[in-house]
């Protein structure tokens, strides 16, 4: 299922929408960095495609040529990293414990 990254509302979105593309919702655009299979707050430039150039601003519409629009929802992303929190919290907890006296 697609998603708006900006308001989080899943959309309905054909293989060939053109770069002026805007979600129903919230009138954002779409061909965005955030809503791009390539999005990754942690690589270098924020994108996996290495070839891409760099975008500016990740929330307004780009020429990107190597855009493809997310089948992970923006809530999933969110649930994710909300587990990785926790896994992080739990590996701390017990690397604590292991020196604990």
């Amino acid at each position: 299922m697609k998603a708006c990254a900006l308001c989080k509302k899943n959309i309905e979105v054909d293989k060939y929408f053109s770069r002026k593309s805007a979600c129903p919702e919230c009138g954002g655009d779409l061909h965005i960095c955030l809503n791009c299979r390539f999005y990754s707050m942690t690589s270098h430039n924020k994108c996996l495609e290495p070839k891409a150039e760099f975008q500016r601003t990740r929330d307004k519409a780009n020429f990107c040529d190597y855009f493809v629009f997310t089948e992970d929802s923006p809530r999933r992303k969110e649930t994710g990293e909300a587990a990785s929190s926790k896994e992080t919290d739990n590996t701390k907890k017990r690397f604590d414990d292991l020196f604990k006296k």
